[in-house]
């Protein structure tokens, strides 16, 4: 592996780990605010990546050491070899609340015990297996039983993995320290599809559907793969209906063959892929933002979508009254383009936001308006707006842990951010 492919940040004792409270933030950050929180950097940017969902138990909580596995993708020069990375974080510690006057006044610290030695230290493990291309984007999913990502390559083509060389190297690592796959492991993929005539951005694996999975490209076509013993068919000819560049796309999650697409010709699109591909369309939201519509999501327990766009508006599509382009709530406090969005996996109220502004945004629905404070958009703050999570370069995507509630890890130019607020 190439040096600047995985290395510590250089503001970062080596013997801490990857992942650890960061002294040099140009924020003053309270931490008191948090219950959790890590960073790190791999060297290259990563500007996408997966959580992958493990064998260790649903709704965890940070009371115990967090323990998380995630899927990552290089994006380098061309003069250098872009690798897929996995990662395997432990003994991820809660902030240590600790009196510092005579009031009870609370101070935080990362809980860290020196006479422990490594009992309070982040302990980090990962493989590596070489990319062609820069990584657009990454989704990891699990097909019988076994771990797969699909990876988006800026050489425009798409490939599925298995990851279970990956796993298995970084279940081996040590009580404490790093372990390091300095090696890699040789394998190509188990599927590539070159149909896609140019790179694209837009990826999703179906959860109603396992193995079934989604692409669009920069030349606003998508295809649909099916899985078929052990490889996948891709359907001949493509989805047509966006006019510019398909940006991200999102399965339903309760309704098996529907999804939805976001494009730069700023329009949301409902589709349903057992009609004929002419009239698999829907549902059309024309104007959804006034700019390239960059990211949606589907909402886990209810039929909402949440969108983000150029426009630095965040707003929500309520799937019983989406025709026309009437928002069911617009949002605005970022002041640059949004990159990412997600919805809280057991809350249906709170979603997560990003931006080119440098800030991840936590945001509840449910905060209902005092009738005798002025209205929202005489505001500078919205008040469904929870927390407000700064300190990473131009943020590129957010997920929330969905085994642990309450956890976002986030990545950037910067780096990577694990954190947990006290607001969620």
């Amino acid at each position: 592996m190439d040096d600047d492919q995985m290395e510590f940040d250089e503001n970062t004792n080596e013997e801490e780990n990857l992942f650890e409270h960061g002294d040099d933030n140009d924020f003053e950050c309270d931490f008191s605010a948090y219950e959790f929180f890590h960073e790190g950097s791999t060297g290259a940017p990563c500007l996408s990546f997966d959580i992958i969902k493990d064998g260790l138990g649903d709704r965890r909580t940070c009371d115990n050491p967090v323990t998380c596995y995630f899927i990552a993708g290089t994006q380098t020069s061309s003069a250098h070899v872009n690798n897929l990375i996995l990662m395997k974080m432990r003994n991820l510690h809660k902030i240590k609340k600790t009196p510092v006057d005579d009031d009870s006044e609370e101070d935080s610290e990362l809980e860290d015990d020196e006479d422990e030695g490594n009992q309070g230290q982040p302990i980090i493990a990962s493989s590596f297996t070489k990319h062609e291309g820069c990584v657009n984007r990454i989704r990891s999913t699990v097909l019988n039983g076994n771990h797969v990502c699909a990876s988006w390559s800026e050489l425009g083509r798409v490939h599925i993995w298995d990851m279970k060389r990956m796993m298995k190297i970084v279940d081996e690592d040590p009580d404490d320290g790093v372990q390091t796959d300095t090696e890699g492991i040789d394998q190509q993929p188990l599927f590539t599809f070159k149909g896609h005539c140019t790179e694209g951005f837009a990826l999703d694996w179906s959860t109603a559907m396992p193995g079934t999975l989604a692409t669009g490209d920069c030349e606003k076509f998508i295809y649909l793969w099916k899985p078929k013993d052990d490889t996948w068919t891709v359907g001949d000819k493509p989805y047509e209906g966006h006019t510019a560049s398909v940006e991200d796309i999102q399965w339903s999650p309760n309704e098996a063959h529907v999804f939805a697409t976001c494009s730069v010709d700023k329009s949301i699109r409902i589709w349903d892929d057992r009609a004929p591909q002419k009239k698999a369309c829907m549902i059309t939201v024309s104007d959804a933002h006034i700019s390239d519509v960059n990211v949606i999501h589907w909402n886990r327990n209810d039929p909402f979508i949440v969108s983000g766009g150029d426009d630095g508006f965040v707003k929500i599509w309520d799937l019983r009254q989406i025709q026309g382009s009437n928002a069911v709530a617009k949002l605005k406090h970022h002041t640059g383009p949004i990159t990412t969005v997600e919805w809280h996996p057991q809350d249906p109220s709170v979603f997560a936001s990003g931006s080119e502004d440098n800030q991840i945004l936590q945001w509840d629905l449910s905060v209902e308006r005092d009738p005798d404070v002025k209205a929202e958009e005489d505001m500078d703050i919205p008040q469904q707006l929870l927390f407000e999570h700064q300190g990473q370069k131009n943020v590129k995507e957010l997920h929330w842990h969905p085994q642990i509630p309450g956890v976002i890890i986030s990545t950037a130019e910067s780096g990577f951010h694990v954190f947990k607020t006290i607001s969620c």
